[in-house]
């Protein structure tokens, strides 16, 4: 019988010193378990991913000098095996797994959470079974409930994000809409209630329900919520420009103006209190340029970019329903999407309904990765859409809209990749082209 543990970390990239500490903790485990192999992720040493770090002289010094520690500590478990394995390629989940030639997987470890989980394999019956011969648990043929998963998913990588950056608190502003209601419900279950500040910023566009909608949520998710309203700040920048062009300030200009000023705000607070900024845009709004410069997009990371809008409805209804109750307000999910920068502004005015639209992203940004069932349906909708010429016209001008905001994208804050293409390292594109 063979003994195998696997180690499951989450090492922090470039602190080689705490991550060697936690192979060594995770050795030191497994060898009591009576394991002759331990497995740890790919570049547990220095973390995933450490890019152009390695390039550094003082990190490779570090490096070298932590494997000499770590040849000495494997020489103090005889018999213990240390192997590199490799992880996945998003948030890491976890999950580690052992597979049978015929029976595929038997094992796979809990998602999201740091584990040590010894097997025996028997080379006579080539079969794994628990570290005490035990039948392991079975597995689930179908995982995790997208929405649950990306539930996780964020809430690891936000917990993570902070740590590692030093931050203990976060601020969201809260619009009164869908987008914001999510993060600061997910930010909450990340770190904490009495850790999560909204600031509601109304202007003279801004409904009552936005701002009664904002309370309703904040007083449901126990956070504080501030009121900035910022009414008299447009004012005295419209009426400054004018002064300054001979021209008023109109259009989108004004309208931008407003995303504006709320940038500034929110970061205002965050260099006075420490907190860090979330951002509150989703993947179809960041695709087709459905945000503001220096506006709200404006912070230092973003939950929910790599999430469709659909998919916001999707994990708002089902963070509902894990709670048992109401955390983001029927309302809220209920409103029909609105910037809320001009009189009786609707998502719908300048773009397709997001159950069409996200159908169409969906094809032309991720394509070929996306899961056989999600790409069947986004397929469908798109041979739907190219049957007739006002379909082909809209799928003509969501491509334009795409290619021609890439330049928001790459000034855009950090998002969290979830889905099988995001933004940022996943995918680029030239910025001054034509395609």
């Amino acid at each position: 019988m063979l003994k195998i543990s696997l180690a499951q970390l989450n090492p922090t990239i470039g602190d080689v010193e705490g991550n060697a500490a936690l192979m060594r903790e995770a050795a030191k485990a497994a060898l009591a378990q009576g394991a002759a192999i331990v497995v740890f992720p790919e570049l547990s040493l220095t973390g995933y991913y450490p890019a152009d770090l390695l390039d550094d002289k003082a990190f490779q010094a570090r490096i070298q000098a932590t494997l000499q520690g770590l040849v000495a500590a494997s020489n103090e478990t005889p018999g213990l095996y240390w192997v590199v394995g490799t992880p996945t390629p998003n948030i890491y989940d976890g999950a580690s797994f052992a597979v049978e030639p015929r029976r595929g997987v038997v094992f796979e470890a809990e998602r999201f959470v740091s584990s040590l989980a010894t097997l025996t394999f028997d080379p006579q019956t080539r079969k794994f079974l628990g570290a005490n011969g035990e039948a392991p648990p079975p597995v689930s043929p179908s995982g995790l409930a997208p929405s649950e998963f990306y539930r996780r998913q964020i809430v690891l990588g936000l917990r993570d994000y902070a740590r590692r950056c030093g931050f203990s608190k976060a601020v969201v502003g809260s619009s009164g809409g869908i987008d914001s209601a999510l993060t600061l419900a997910l930010a909450v279950e990340a770190l904490g209630a009495q850790n999560v500040t909204a600031l509601t910023m109304p202007s003279e566009y801004s409904s009552a329900g936005s701002v009664s909608d904002s309370d309703l949520l904040c007083r449901n998710l126990g956070i504080t919520l501030l009121t900035h309203p910022i009414r008299a700040l447009v004012s005295g920048y419209k009426a400054q420009f004018e002064e300054t062009t001979r021209d008023p300030l109109k259009g989108l200009a004004l309208e931008n103006l407003q995303a504006r000023i709320r940038g500034v705000v929110l970061m205002e607070y965050s260099n006075s209190y420490g907190h860090l900024l979330l951002t509150t845009g989703n993947k179809s709004e960041i695709s087709v340029g459905y945000c503001t410069l220096y506006g709200d997009t404006n912070g230092g990371l973003g939950l929910i970019g790599d999430l469709y809008k659909t998919e916001v409805f999707a994990l708002s209804r089902h963070l509902n329903e894990v709670a048992g109750r109401e955390l983001i307000p029927r309302t809220i999910i209920e409103k029909p999407p609105s910037a809320e920068l001009a009189p009786g502004q609707k998502d719908t005015d300048s773009l397709p309904p997001y159950e069409i639209l996200d159908e169409v992203l969906k094809v032309l940004i991720e394509g070929e990765r996306l899961a056989e069932r999600e790409r069947a349906g986004a397929e469908g909708e798109m041979a739907r859409l190219s049957a007739s010429a006002e379909g082909r016209a809209l799928i003509e001008r969501v491509k334009k809209m795409i290619a021609r905001n890439e330049y928001k994208r790459r000034q855009a804050p950090p998002i969290l990749r979830l889905r099988a293409r995001a933004f940022g390292s996943g995918r680029q594109m030239p910025i001054a082209a034509r395609y």
